[in-house]
């Protein structure tokens, strides 16, 4: 008796490596895209430290924080302005 669906003679065998090949696309795609975007963020201890001066000198403009803790605040941040 004759098989039916893809899962029988040479069509079957196609069909399983055409998804095979797939899969193995998509997770090389998968693999290739993380490893792109985290190369070009690299961490640096400057941009921390500018941005909690950034933060901390709006802080000190919208008002919610007095002169006196604004200078303190520089002191433990290491600003030397």
């Amino acid at each position: 008796m004759m098989g039916y669906g893809a899962g029988s003679g040479s069509a079957g065998l196609m069909w399983g490596l055409g998804g095979m090949l797939l899969i193995v696309g998509l997770v090389v795609l998968v693999v290739w895209a993380v490893s792109r975007g985290n190369s070009n963020t690299a961490p640096s201890a400057s941009p921390d430290r500018l941005d909690a001066q950034s933060i901390l000198r709006a802080r000190f403009a919208r008002g919610e924080i007095t002169e006196a803790e604004f200078v303190q605040a520089k002191k433990v941040l290491g600003d030397d302005r």
